[in-house]
């Protein structure tokens, strides 16, 4: 599941999600990665949180799909943003927009190092 150009994470997200396989899921993160799945101030940082909260999401007998809708990138970093639905049984049961900053590693893949999985559907301060 190694991802050569940034703007492909968030389809290999979601094809790793589709596989019901965690090990896929946390081969596209840093080992000290940060993860924020909701409007909380609540941050899960490092693989085993991570596994933690992805393992609970992959229970749910579902198929995802997740388009990039932007990706800026600066040298070794990407900020993207996804816009992603979890669907079962043909009922959308799951959507939002997706916030992430992504690194290259010395290997050319490219890894999460924060995801925020509705960080762009979060509603306006004012």
């Amino acid at each position: 599941m190694s991802v050569t150009d940034p703007r492909q994470m968030n389809e290999a997200f979601a094809r790793a999600f589709n596989s019901r396989n965690i090990e896929n899921l946390l081969a596209l993160y840093e080992p000290d990665a940060v993860l924020r799945v909701d409007g909380s101030e609540k941050d899960l940082t490092g693989l085993a949180a991570i596994a933690a909260e992805l393992g609970q999401l992959l229970q749910a007998p579902a198929s995802m799909t997740s388009n990039n809708n932007f990706c800026i990138q600066h040298g070794d970093f990407a900020l993207l943003r996804a816009d992603w639905e979890i669907v079962a049984d043909g009922v959308v049961v799951a959507n939002g927009s997706s916030a992430e900053l992504v690194r290259r590693q010395p290997d050319g893949c490219w890894l999460y190092v924060i995801d925020h999985s509705a960080g762009a559907s979060a509603p306006r301060i004012v």
